[in-house]
């Protein structure tokens, strides 16, 4: 029987790049009062967890930090899903180490898109008035297996 369940999760994580296909993904977050807050943050994948560098002071980290519970879907730009949503857990990366590695993987998948899309970012937080690097951290997304309870 164990068995079986550890060829499950082995299965389920080798099955990630074709569950969440393409750049963005929507993060599923939940306030005190269970309040759902979708955000769309373009993401990669490191073969175990799906990986997003995100600002260290935004509010999603805020409400992960309170409740590491999240659901994810793959999504279009703006948000719209492309799937229903799956369970998840999410850990806030921010050590030095976590975060190159991280910066990393999207230079490694989207070569081109990348390099153009972050120094329109960063002119687009300076014209905002806000620093032009956040604070960094990175989410480290865990899909629950099917096996795993969802959250009620």
């Amino acid at each position: 029987m164990a068995t079986a369940t550890a060829e499950r999760a082995v299965e389920w994580l080798v099955d990630l790049e074709s569950l969440f296909p393409g750049r963005y993904l929507s993060v599923t977050t939940f306030k005190r009062d269970g309040t759902r807050v979708a955000t769309p943050v373009w993401f990669v994948s490191d073969g175990e967890r799906l990986l997003a560098l995100t600002d260290r002071h935004s509010a999603k980290i805020r409400r992960i930090r309170h409740d590491p519970h999240v659901e994810v879907a793959p999504c279009r730009p703006g948000g719209r899903l492309m799937r229903p949503p799956v369970p998840a857990g999410a850990e806030v990366l921010t050590s030095e180490a976590d975060l190159e590695r991280v910066q990393e993987l999207p230079l490694a998948r989207h070569r081109t898109s990348y390099r153009l899309v972050m120094p329109a970012y960063r002119v687009g937080r300076r014209l905002r008035g806000r620093e032009s690097v956040p604070d960094g951290a990175a989410l480290a997304i865990t899909i629950e297996s099917p096996t795993t309870k969802t959250r009620e």
